[in-house]
């Protein structure tokens, strides 16, 4: 065991490191379901699994509280696994290594799983904490939320009773959620050929690194860097003034991360290495000014190679630079109804040559105005089918509309002030949750969401805040007894 067990509340904790010793990359779900089966079983709990590996862990009302509405605790079991490169981790089956950093708890090198761990774990332990009062809780674990929310969009029939459904998978103590953008993904496909590469060329390896990265919802508005961009740019400058030629380019990985990390290789005319070495020490230290407040380890550099034998053909070259410079990125619109809240957002997440004649760069669009998100993913088809790129959508998912008078917001809002004496924050996020899907399939339900506080989510640098998590247990023992 891990030493955050140590920390307070012990069976918060104790749940979350026996979590994180599970793998549970998204869509490789098998053992955390498991996990969650053994669990119910060894506590005699009532459980029930659908098609699609969702799980729902039911306890009976504690004495005195038959009559109480049934409460529903949701989280998602699945995680995003990301890693430095210079770290060796195998998602599959290695054990998340935690550690205590200052007041934060954080993963070695990787993503922790916080999200949502932390809200799996909490659940877990109002199912076996002899302490907490309440009525009728049902705990439901969803399964591949991170990379289509399919858990959700295949939710069985019957899964659900309860009216009230308390979302575990917020990341700001103190703020309640009521409301969520909705999103799509926009896949653009270019089919290549390769030609051999022009004599008399040096080639080079440009690497983008150490960005902040972070969650394409929560940390779309904070103005970080997209290695993609980065890396685009440049080839874009080196094809106007050098012939430039392109070999490779992979950059990110998953579609709801702001990548970090991208590289490429290229050549360029022997006579010009000199001037184009020149130009790109000029274009890094821009780079490096522009993202000086945002990105401050930030790192490019480019090193000579041997030469390689193939390079793309120059018309795929062209559309594929071309489109990725000129894609939209980032925050296309602030919301006009919520002060400070990003209406309408595009990520350009990976890029990536899968097999031998094609190139697949994924994107990811989200809006809490289902038109204006239809436009973006519009805006970003447009760039890539004129550039010759076969484009496709994801079925994407619905927002969230936010219920300002909610009785479960109420009585949540209550709870916060009862406890801590100052009102909380209620707002909408611009990250998407499971949360309407689940009105979809049942237009009764009402439902809030909050957590402990995460930083860093999506990337490597996750961490959770140590002295949130009582807080965070605090008021869901407290509205589970009141409500």
């Amino acid at each position: 065991m891990s030493e955050i067990v140590n920390l307070e509340p012990r069976l918060v904790w104790e749940q979350f490191d026996a979590i994180t010793r599970v793998p549970r990359p998204s869509k490789k779900e098998g053992k955390i379901i498991q996990y969650l089966v053994d669990f119910a079983r060894e506590h005699g709990l009532e459980y029930k699994k659908d098609a699609i590996g969702n799980v729902v862990i039911r306890k009976g009302a504690t004495p005195g509280f038959e009559d109480r509405p049934t409460v529903i605790l949701q989280s998602h079991m699945d995680m995003v696994c990301e890693k430095n490169s210079d770290v060796e981790f195998d998602f599959d089956n290695d054990p998340i290594r935690t550690r205590i950093d200052g007041g934060w708890v954080r993963a070695e090198g990787t993503t922790l799983g916080a999200d949502c761990g932390i809200g799996m774990a909490a659940a877990l332990a109002v199912l076996i904490d002899p302490a907490i009062e309440h009525g009728p809780v049902e705990a439901l674990f969803t399964v591949d939320e991170e990379t289509g929310l399919t858990g959700a969009f295949e939710l069985g029939e019957g899964m659900l009773t309860g009216k009230y459904l308390v979302n575990l998978d917020s990341e700001d103590e103190g703020e309640l959620f009521i409301g969520c953008a909705g999103g799509i993904d926009t896949i653009a496909t270019f089919r290549y050929t390769t030609e051999e590469a022009p004599k008399n060329y040096a080639f080079f390896r440009v690497d983008v690194s150490d960005l902040l990265g972070g969650h394409s919802g929560d940390d779309i508005d904070k103005g970080r860097a997209n290695s993609n961009k980065i890396v685009a740019r440049l080839l874009w400058d080196g094809m106007q003034s050098h012939g430039l030629r392109l070999a490779y380019f992979s950059g990110g990985n998953l579609r709801n991360a702001i990548p970090r990390e991208a590289y490429a290789i290229f050549g360029v005319p022997a006579g010009d290495k000199e001037e184009f070495v020149k130009r790109y020490e000029l274009f890094a230290a821009d780079v490096k000014a522009e993202y000086r407040s945002t990105e401050p380890n930030f790192r490019i550099t480019l090193n000579e190679m041997p030469a390689v034998d193939r390079v793309l053909d120059a018309r795929t070259q062209t559309g594929l630079v071309y489109a990725l410079v000129g894609v939209p990125n980032g925050v296309v619109a602030m919301s006009q109804a919520v002060k400070g809240l990003v209406e309408t957002s595009t990520n350009l997440a990976s890029v990536k040559f899968e097999g031998d004649d094609r190139i697949v760069v994924t994107s990811s669009q989200r809006s809490s105005v289902e038109s204006a998100k239809t436009y973006v993913m519009q805006a970003v088809e447009s760039v890539f089918a004129l550039a010759g790129a076969d484009v496709a959508h994801s079925d994407g998912y619905p927002g969230w509309a936010p219920d300002p008078e909610s009785l479960l917001l109420e009585r949540t809002r209550e709870s916060y002030v009862r406890l801590f004496g100052e009102e909380p924050k209620v707002r909408a996020i611009h990250a998407g949750l499971e949360c309407g899907l689940f009105l979809e399939k049942y237009p009764e339900l009402e439902m809030v969401s909050f957590g402990p506080t995460l930083r860093g989510v999506h990337s490597p640098d996750e961490r959770l805040e140590i002295a949130t998590v009582p807080k965070f247990w605090a008021l869901l023992a407290d509205l589970l007894r009141t409500i």
